[in-house]
């Protein structure tokens, strides 16, 4: 008998009166955060018209939650009470029961309750891992067909897409239950003295021995099912002895036939449990011996058998053996990632003498872009931001855009607000949060040109009621991008913070507007449709809780009229919109029919396409840029991928559109079906005008690239021996230890009929640097044209490192180059084919050495073959290679103007003439660059005036050495 007394003493009432208020308290607040994010969830949705996406993902979650959790922990209470039920009426007897029966005495009157407690902790976890599955129960049950069958079974990729990841995951739940569920059983079992360790008779009862032999047998059956889905799953496997995806010779000839017969004997040993210990011998010594033939059949015929084929088959002659399996790889991978409709042009390059045509070409060097759009982020902030709290991305983006009859490169960022370079003064919460709500303007500059001494050209983004500076060239005198909404509220720079927009009835306008150039800046209120209305008390203390801030009640900012604008960043509202796609790294903004609305491409995935090469997408992804100014993609191994969504975002009012691109995308078409059927915008309704902007996204781009080094082999043997694989070089201008990003051109490639908008990128040979193809990805009739133009393999060509060496080494790059010391910033690096040899071309930027410096534009560095030039502009690096330079005539800081007689109008402008001069060279000392853009500028006013006037007849102003930065003197020590 159990001494009652040593037991701990009863809580007394007040002591269990305070630990139910504080579990109640507990689980108040908690209940009540989920709540309220929930609710602000809902509101969220419903702003965007997307409740389908919030309440679809909910019900599934909880569904699953709910049925996994009844069904999983009904059977692990079922089993423990079966065990009860099954107990000894007369329980044995013997120094181990004695010690037993003391827990038998503690838990006997609360049984159940142990049971259910047992069964609910067990239920909650399965219910929490099912709910975690969501997104493979809505693919399971909206498949699709790929109508593309596997190579080894006839099967359509489609099971594979979307039931076997589902029904993995449902026989592994089963394996896991299945074990708890025998391991509580066992414990009842051996509490009760149903099983015995010791003592007379039997060490086992029969009902103990039916329970357990059963759950025994359940799970040698599930073994079974795991051996038919493992013979599918091979084709998602690794081939042996490669870094290759899918089955190969060995697990076709020896491990596919060996889970065959695995699965016959796992039949044989369910039958042989069930029958042998409970029906004909009544005891666990035939069905032991089932289980361990099992084990040795698994091990001899599952891994002794195929470990022998692959070492004294396969292995001495590899090549041969796994041919036919390289090439089902080979073919799956290129259909897997679009890599088999890629066009593939041979580019004889053997000429190394630049062609006289080449300084007249109106095809590819009047395209050229001379702006990085990863560099000059500060000269957009720097020259175009006016407020200290404006700020462009760290990367800007590359859009074409058709003005006055030309389509042309542009630079283009967008001017937002960045919370954190406002004052201490500003920051406050009725500032931060209702002031400084939003940016100003979409800036772009042509990326062929530069102005004033290096400077963009900003045709784009003024402030309205402020002068552009067209006096000076600096910039257009008119906005050729006009836009009805230039204001921007939702945008990259924002992070987490939140604006509360809105007046009340009959008040003023409490926003920062922009600037006019006025005594007093322009104020404005948020007119659009985003936002969460939050005028009522109840949505006020609802966001109050939410955010944990007391001036939603108490801020007289916050009206009846007022909304709150949140989840700002594009990428996140596109990624709750549609939480199945995976979003590229690089959001781009463009004008669209008079709104401003960032773009973001959207990719369906997989990785259980059979057969095809696995990548890891932030691997594959990751460049010199990747982080600034591009988000780094998060690691996920996929095998599949489709540009199948292109994405908008309104900068204005936060509307999320989602637009079908590639409509034949299986994946695509599951996901519209379990989310409504009208969640994705159909291909044909896309405006024609957001269709102009779209461009070949940057990130699928360089997963083909990565993939096309090896896979543009298409023979097995070749494949094999690999001796043509293609390397994805460094980025030779940048960080030399990450490979060199892709950049978009306007230009007109060898084979093509006229100029597109493409991404290109160059490869070289593995472990060679001279350069082996030049692979680009565009659109063509909206449609993704990938195209590789690979060059003959004893060409002469340098590779990108081999020719910025080149570049660099030439005597008068490197010359400035050591003089201008850390103050050089490089542009990225352009190949560019033309007659039958490769043009290169790298801006080199200039930053002075005072505070806040940006870069300039001072050098442009051209190389063809075996000819460099380092020259001021383009124009004059083209003659010099192809040795067709001229000196004009000019008029230099050095070189007054000639004498003039005759009437003051001429004197005058002789005089203008003059003092342009003496302003250039002064700014050229001070080393301004600024000052020395607009004194140049002057002079050529002046000049043109002089011309006017009667003076002499026009000659071309060279531009001087730019202004060169102090070097900063070593530190000795």
């Amino acid at each position: 008998m159990v001494n009652r007394s040593s037991q701990l003493p009863h809580m007394s009432r007040r002591g269990r009166a305070w630990l139910i208020v504080l579990t109640g308290l507990l689980i108040f607040f908690a209940v009540l955060g989920w709540v309220v994010e929930a609710w602000t969830e809902w509101l969220w949705f419903d702003e965007l018209g997307a409740t389908q996406v919030f309440s679809g993902q909910l019900g599934t979650r909880i569904g699953l939650f709910a049925v996994f959790g009844l069904i999983i922990g009904a059977f692990i209470f079922g089993n423990l009470y079966l065990a009860y039920r099954l107990r000894p009426f007369l329980p044995p007897t013997g120094v181990e029961q004695q010690a037993l029966e003391r827990y038998r005495y503690v838990l006997g009157p609360h049984l159940i309750r142990w049971f259910a407690l047992a069964a609910g902790a067990v239920a909650f976890f399965a219910g929490l891992a099912a709910q975690g599955h969501w997104q493979q129960w809505l693919l399971f049950e909206h498949a699709k067909p790929f109508n593309q069958k596997d190579p080894q079974f006839g099967i359509d990729v489609g099971f594979y897409v979307f039931k076997l990841p589902f029904w993995q995951y449902l026989l592994n739940t089963g394996f896991t239950v299945t074990v708890l569920a025998l391991i509580g059983a066992l414990g009842v079992h051996y509490l009760y003295g149903g099983v015995r360790l010791s003592g007379p008779g039997d060490r086992m009862t029969t009902g103990a021995r039916a329970h357990l032999t059963g759950l025994v047998a359940l799970f040698v059956s599930l073994k079974a099912v795991a051996y038919v889905l493992d013979r599918r799953a091979l084709l998602l496997d690794t081939i042996a002895g490669t870094d290759l995806t899918g089955a190969g010779y060995t697990d076709i000839q020896a491990l596919l036939p060996a889970k065959e017969m695995l699965t016959y004997i796992s039949v044989i040993v369910v039958i042989a449990i069930l029958v042998f210990s409970n029906a004909v011998m009544r005891n666990l010594v035939w069905p032991g011996v089932a289980l361990g033939l099992l084990a040795i059949s698994a091990v001899a015929i599952g891994g002794i058998y195929p470990w022998g084929v692959q070492t004294f088959q396969v292995d001495p002659s590899r090549n041969v053996k796994e041919a036919q399996y390289i090439d089902r790889t080979i073919a799956a991978t290129r259909a897997a990632y679009g890599l088999d409709a890629a066009k593939n042009t041979p580019y004889v390059s053997d000429t190394v003498v630049p062609p006289a045509t080449l300084a007249q070409d109106k095809t590819i060097v009047p395209n050229i872009r001379l702006l990085d759009p990863s560099v000059v982020a500060d000269s957009y902030t720097q020259l175009s931001q006016v407020r200290s709290f404006y700020q462009f991305g760290d990367k800007l983006d590359i859009d074409r855009y058709t003005i006055d009859g030309k389509t042309a490169d542009y630079v283009v960022g967008l001017r937002e607000i960045e919370y954190g370079k406002l004052t201490s003064a500003q920051s406050n919460w009725i500032n931060k949060h209702t002031v400084y709500t939003h940016g100003y303007g979409l800036v772009a500059a042509p990326a062929n040109t530069t102005v004033c001494a290096g400077q963009p050209y900003f045709v784009s983004g003024f402030f309205t009621g402020q002068a552009q500076g067209s006096d000076q060239g600096c910039s257009s005198a008119t906005d050729k991008l006009p836009v009805e909404q230039p204001r921007i509220y939702y945008g990259e720079r924002m992070g987490d913070e939140y604006a509360i927009v809105g007046k009340p009835d009959g008040g003023q306008s409490a926003e920062y507007d922009r600037p006019t150039g006025e005594a007093s800046d322009a104020r404005y209120t948020y007119t659009g449709s985003g936002g969460v209305d939050i005028g009522s008390t109840w949505r006020r203390l609802l966001y109050s809780i939410k955010y944990a801030e007391s001036n939603f009640l108490l801020a007289d900012a916050v009206n009846d009229n007022s909304k709150i604008l949140y989840e700002r960043d594009p990428r996140t509202r596109v990624q709750k919109v549609a939480p199945f796609l995976t979003l590229d790294g690089d959001p781009y903004p463009a004008a669209v029919n008079g709104r401003i609305v960032w773009i973001v491409d959207g990719y369906t995935t997989s990785a259980n396409f059979p057969y095809a090469q696995r990548v890891d997408l932030q691997d594959a992804t990751s460049d010199s840029l990747t982080g600034d100014g591009t988000f780094r993609l998060a690691r996920q191994e996929i095998n599949y991928i489709r540009n199948s969504v292109k994405a908008t975002v309104d900068a204005y009012d936060g509307t999320v559109k989602l637009y079908e691109f590639d409509d034949t995308d299986p994946i695509l078409q599951a996901w519209n079906d379990a989310f409504g059927g009208d969640l994705i915008t159909k291909k044909d309704q896309i405006p024609a005008e957001l269709a102009s902007h779209f461009r070949y996204p940057a990130d699928m781009f360089k997963v083909q690239r990565d993939l096309l080094t090896r896979f543009h082999v298409n023979n097995a043997n070749d494949f094999f021996n690999a001796p043509d694989f293609w390397a994805v070089p460094n980025d030779p201008a940048g960080r030399a230890d990450a490979k060199q990003p892709p950049y978009y051109l306007l230009t007109q490639l060898p084979g093509q009929t006229e100029p597109r908008f493409q991404l290109t990128a160059a490869v070289t040979p593995r472990e060679k640097q001279n350069l082996a193809a030049l692979i680009s990805g565009s659109y063509v009739d909206g449609k993704p044209h990938l195209e590789v133009l690979e060059l003959n393999k004893d060409g002469r060509i340098p590779g990108p490192g081999q020719a910025q060496q080149l570049m660099e080494n030439f005597d008068a790059a490197r010359t400035q180059l050591n003089i201008w010391g850390t103050n050089v910033v490089k542009g990225n690096l352009l190949s560019l084919p033309y007659g039958g040899g490769m043009l290169y071309v790298e801006p080199i930027y200039l930053k002075s050495s005072n505070d806040n410096p940006y870069p300039l534009m001072k050098k442009v560095l051209v190389s063809y073959g075996d000819k460099i030039a380092f020259e001021d502009t383009l124009q004059q690096g083209i003659q010099k290679l192809v040795g067709t330079t001229t000196t004009p005539p000019v008029v230099t800081p050095e070189q007054p103007p000639p004498p003039t007689t005759g009437s003051p109008t001429l004197a005058a402008a002789a005089a203008k003439v003059k003092q342009a001069i003496a302003d250039l060279r002064a700014a050229q000392q001070s080393g301004n660059f600024e000052a020395y853009g607009k004194a140049l500028a002057a002079l050529e006013a002046a000049i043109k005036e002089f011309e006017a006037a009667g003076g002499n007849q026009p000659q071309t102003p060279a531009s001087p050495a730019p202004p060169t930065p102090t070097p900063t003197p070593a530190t000795t020590g």
